[in-house]
């Protein structure tokens, strides 16, 4: 009886005993995850770990635009050309200068294995959409591991390794050495100081200027549109992070918890140096001078593919390395290393902790990792502290050598002696003036008269200028009182344009100065005359000013040269009356040629609109849009809209600046408003296309659904990964 039983049981021990498969270990991890979608398609993501909202996370962002996700990841693995083909191959030898494959295990290898766990949750969470959408076909990786986050671990994507040229890259590693550089700074392609800059806005309030005596904060990025969603994720092991995420990342990269909220701003602080190293060849060996010494250069074999007419190709290259770096172009006959900070784990590891800290002295042991290199933060919280960190990654240097320019890297004492600890750096707390501000600007203006002094500071720190979105900032600032969310979105979006108060009045006195009316001008110069150099739908004196300034930088060099603070820093001499009526009278023959009229409202030329959800945004001046009263940051609006023609188009197109904004303000319970540019989703049959288009030309906030009860009062759908309706 006892030997049929077992042998009745012994099935049953063998199938329980069988290894788990892939697709069921996905399964059971689903299981445990809640995506809930509130009625404008944001997903708040419920998992019962840390690792398995991450999964949720990815799949969520997969399901919301899987290709943008796909994109960050080929270009930040090196895999770009076998995309777009050869012209990438110098962005892929870029990023395997700094890290190989290889060397992306290691590092995965070396995390802790908290971390490695959500590594491998972001892995899982996209192969797991992969694997329940196979009408979705990727276009290079097929498989996502967990070691390509070690590439990908901050959350501003790019924000060192993109400062190195590729054009200098190519001029080295390439076969046409027609590009070899000989001077500092060749090879680089001039700026287009008509793009929209590139950067952010973060306000910092106490409670005593705030109606309920709480803190609040501003997170205002202006990336290119559609760059980051918006998210909530939350998990038993004490996350709860809603904000923005860059697409494919496992952390809200700007965003605020229950406690805290920081807001991140490219900062200018000088941590990218170039080492020029003395090498020679003995013995088949290259070697480089060090001191007294000659060490050996590394030298590392690689074959990278790129497409070409439908076929894959490679090409092979022997990438070179010192101490410093990776060599990345000459000078004169001289090699040189550009050395940035590369160290992906304490990167990733400071990113997510960033996302759980509920108080200023625990953000503040964070923020001493100091691999947050590219941004500042503005950070404010429930215990009514507000703060300021400009930087992160700051190297110590020897102050002997001028490392705006690249240094004799065979002179030990070039070498970079640490990283300044954040006591040592730039940093503000709870101002007397009750605000902290910084819009990529210099922070020794940060908080009034309760700034930073420079002098107390080594240069490098903080070579920023200052900027007109800063200056318009501070004047908004320094009246604010009695604030709630909803001033606070007001003062965001305050529509004065402080660099038309400094160029008008210089056209104006140039047409006085003539002293004879020009019939061809003088309308054009009453409307700017009357005007109070605010942005807004019906101003023409809006379209005549964006495209005189246009034409003025063009012609002269960037508007910010006329601010006092900016002093001797490259300005250019002041163009006399004659040029100025020139640029002007030519800015007027354009608008006419362009759009019939000069005389045409700033809301007929200035649109939004989102035809498709393609990556390469494509506009058509015949089909639907939304007209947009908004104005570029670099005329100091604080609520940046960058719009530009393309070569189908003549009126102008937003494509980047504000992008996700948020309100946020701190107390018993947080408390938050926000909006998107256009929409969550990239598909243009989803009713979260554009459904936040109006609204983010109108600045008409939704409320932010932080607490379980209020997402599920505006829960459109609820379902598990891998279970969604159709």
């Amino acid at each position: 009886m006892q030997r049929a039983l077992l042998l009745l049981l012994l099935p049953l021990f063998f199938f329980a005993c069988q290894p788990q498969t892939e697709q069921e270990r996905w399964e059971e991890i689903a299981e445990r995850v809640e995506i809930i979608r509130d009625d404008f398609g944001i997903p708040h993501i419920y998992g019962e770990t840390d690792a398995d909202a991450v999964f949720g996370m990815l799949y969520a962002q997969c399901e919301d635009d899987f290709r943008r996700v796909e994109r960050n990841y080929i270009w930040a693995t090196g895999r770009l050309a076998e995309l777009e083909g050869e012209e990438a191959i110098y962005s892929d030898l870029r990023a395997n200068l700094y890290m190989t494959e290889t060397e992306a295990k290691a590092a995965y290898e070396s995390a802790p294995d908290w971390l490695k766990e959500l590594c491998v949750a972001f892995a899982d969470g996209v192969n797991y959409y992969l694997a329940t959408h196979p009408e979705v076909k990727p276009q290079v990786i097929t498989r996502y591991e967990p070691w390509m986050p070690m590439f990908f671990s901050e959350g501003s994507i790019g924000g060192d390794i993109e400062q190195i040229p590729t054009r200098r890259i190519a001029a080295f590693y390439g076969e046409d050495k027609s590009l070899a550089l000989n001077e500092y700074g060749a090879g680089i392609a001039p700026v287009d100081l008509t793009e929209e800059p590139k950067g952010s806005n973060g306000i910092a309030i106490s409670g005593s200027r705030t109606a309920s005596g709480n803190a609040m904060l501003l997170i205002n990025p202006h990336t290119s549109f559609y760059f980051r969603p918006e998210v909530h994720v939350v998990s038993e092991e004490g996350l709860n992070a809603y904000g923005a995420v860059t697409w494919g990342q496992f952390f809200v990269y700007q965003g605020f918890n229950e406690k805290t909220g920081w807001m991140h701003t490219s900062t200018g602080v000088d941590f990218i140096d170039e080492f020029v190293e003395e090498v020679s060849e003995a013995g088949g060996k290259l070697t480089y001078k060090y001191g007294e010494e000659n060490r050996e250069v590394e030298e590392l074999p690689i074959t990278l593919k790129y497409k070409d007419a439908g076929e894959l190709k490679e090409k092979s290259f022997t990438m070179y390395r010192t101490h410093h770096g990776p060599v990345t172009h000459k000078l004169e006959d001289k090699w040189v290393v550009t050395k940035i900070n590369w160290d992906p784990v304490n990167a990733l590891t400071q990113s997510f902790t960033r996302t759980k800290l509920s108080n200023h002295a625990a953000f503040k042991e964070m923020m001493n990792i100091r691999t947050n290199s590219s941004n500042n933060t503005v950070y404010a919280d429930s215990e009514g502290n507000i703060a300021y960190f400009h930087g992160n990654f700051i190297p110590k240097r020897n102050q002997d050598f001028d490392f705006s320019k690249p240094v004799d890297g065979s002179d030990p004492a070039s070498d970079w002696q640490g990283l300044h600890t954040v006591d040592e750096s730039i940093t503000l707390l709870n101002p007397a003036n009750g605000w902290i501000q910084n819009c990529n600007s210099t922070p020794y203006t940060a908080a009034g008269k309760f700034s930073p002094k420079p002098e107390d500071y080594p240069v490098y720190m903080a070579p920023e200028a200052e900027n007109y979105r800063a200056l318009h900032a501070i004047s908004v600032l320094e009246d604010a009182d009695d604030l709630t969310l909803d001033k606070l979105i007001d003062l965001a979006y305050d529509p004065y344009l402080p660099a038309f108060e400094k160029l008008i009045p210089m056209l104006l006195n140039a047409y006085d100065q003539k002293g004879v009316a020009d019939p061809e001008l003088t309308q054009a110069m009453a409307v700017l005359e009357a005007w109070d150099y605010r942005t807004g739908e019906e101003s023409v004196a809006m379209s005549i000013a964006h495209f005189f300034g246009w034409n003025f930088m063009r012609n002269h060099g960037s508007i910010n040269n006329l601010i006092e603070f900016n002093a001797g820093r490259g300005e250019q001499p002041a163009p006399i009356a004659t040029e100025l009526l020139e640029t002007f009278r030519s800015t007027l023959a354009q608008m006419d040629a362009d759009f019939g009229t000069w005389n045409t409202p700033w809301s007929e030329i200035n649109r939004f609109q989102r035809l498709t959800g393609a990556i390469d945004l494509k506009f058509d001046d015949s089909k639907p849009y939304v007209p947009v009263g908004l104005a570029s940051g670099t005329w100091g609006a604080l609520a940046a809209y960058g719009a530009r023609a393309t070569e189908e188009t003549k009126r102008l197109y937003g494509y980047r600046g504000n992008s996700f904004v948020a309100v946020v303000e701190f107390g018993e319970k947080v408390k938050a408003k926000s909006l998107l540019a256009g929409g969550q989703s990239a598909d243009p049959d989803s009713p979260h296309f554009d459904d936040q288009a109006q609204r983010y030309a109108d600045a008409d906030f939704k409320e932010v659904a932080y607490y379980r009860e209020d997402v599920e009062k505006r829960m459109e759908e609820s379902y598990s990964p891998g279970k969604r309706s159709k």
